[in-house]
């Protein structure tokens, strides 16, 4: 046998809501060879992206913020061995005890961070704050897992104009197209220099 097979990578999701993104990522990664989806873990039990998973053959789990605290999901992780661990809307803090064991932990952020990121800082919250300060460009940012909310080392970002956008609804709608379009590439491209 030849030395040179490529392992096929493990990429985990963690996700709180619909899930639009976890399923931009599963399927980008149906076509890939570099890695698969194993897993999707979600803290809500009425999530949309549970039933996303489900569609896509993917073994999910549902957990409370206490056993994110305690060692049930990081006993569940250990079994799986991700080698990159994704939040694609992932609304609760990620665990340092997690991170101290699993440190590929990425996240992406619908604005261009440093401005408006933090505790709070989700979803229409942000694309309204970003409405009311007028900007005229918001994006989004992949970045780093670290202790603190949005404040991990920056991967990529892409700004989107939204001079046009009257409404929090029109900007994500903006934001959601450069996320579909710019998470699972990135994820391939760090999973494949990993």
């Amino acid at each position: 046998m030849g030395g040179n097979t490529i392992k096929m990578k493990k990429i985990v999701l963690f996700a709180s809501g619909n899930g639009s993104n976890a399923e931009a990522i599963i399927r980008y990664f149906e076509n890939q060879s570099i890695a698969t989806v194993v897993a999707v873990f979600s803290n809500k039990p009425e999530a949309k992206v549970l039933e996303r998973a489900k569609n896509h053959g993917i073994p999910s789990f549902v957990f409370t913020k206490t056993q994110l605290q305690e060692t049930y999901v990081l006993d569940q992780l250990r079994l799986l061995q991700p080698d990159l661990i994704v939040l694609a809307g992932f609304l609760l803090q990620f665990p340092t005890t997690i991170l101290k064991v699993f440190p590929n932990v990425i996240n992406i952020h619908p604005a261009l961070l440093p401005k408006y990121g933090g505790k709070g800082m989700y979803g229409m919250h942000v694309h309204q704050a970003v409405l009311d300060h007028k900007e005229i460009e918001t994006g989004i940012t992949i970045h780093y897992v670290n202790e603190q909310y949005d404040e991990g080392e920056f991967i990529f970002q892409k700004a989107v104009n939204i001079e046009e956008c009257k409404t929090p609804e029109a900007i994500a709608q903006k934001v959601h197209e450069l996320e579909h379009q710019y998470f699972p590439e990135v994820i391939g491209k760090l999973i494949t220099n990993h």
